[in-house]
């Protein structure tokens, strides 16, 4: 059986290896990697268990019992809040800036603002757990701060996959050396 999402992503890896992101608008927000199917699969989950809640919420309702109805719907719609909220996690890029999304807080920091982007051996957290491990990242020095990483090798993006992990700290230096010197 043909999976065409595997097609799309191979003509995405062919077109990225002539430019930094194969699009034409530098201004619009991109991510310059796919999500992880550990961030994926954890998305999926979150969905399925939604479409648990809005099952019993639809029963809750016909029993008669709106009040419950009301909340299970408030607590699914927080489930998929969350799922697209986890899937909209990680390192995004324009030429504006660029920008670190995480689960409850992003971060946008202009081009003009950063000293280098670079890639690091250090310990970092695998999935993003307290627990450390020794990886890579990509760390990002600002003005005046200390180093912050932005992507790591054992993060739910790039866990067992070292090669997206690769292109993406590639593709995200070479935004940084390209619109640091236009800054």
């Amino acid at each position: 059986m043909p999976l065409p999402f595997l097609t799309a992503d191979r003509a995405f890896d062919e077109a990225a290896d002539d430019i930094a992101l194969p699009h034409a608008d530098r201004d619009q927000w991109r991510r310059p990697y796919r999500p992880g199917p550990w961030r994926v699969c954890a998305a999926a989950l979150l969905l399925l268990l939604a479409s648990y809640m809005l099952f019993a919420t639809m029963i809750i309702g016909l029993a008669g019992s709106t009040g419950g109805a009301a909340a299970c719907a408030i607590a699914a719609a927080l489930v998929i809040g969350s799922a697209l909220r986890l899937l909209r996690v990680g390192t995004w890029v324009s030429a504006r800036g660029l920008r670190h999304v995480g689960f409850f807080m992003t971060r946008t920091v202009p081009w003009a603002q950063i000293v280098t982007v670079r890639t690091t051996q250090q310990p970092v957290r695998w999935l993003g757990l307290p627990r450390t491990v020794q990886g890579q990242a990509l760390v990002l020095v600002r003005q005046g701060g200390e180093p912050a990483p932005l992507l790591t090798d054992h993060s739910a993006d790039f866990l067992a996959r070292s090669e997206a992990f690769e292109r993406a700290a590639d593709t995200v230096e070479a935004w940084a050396d390209e619109y640091r010197r236009v800054a």
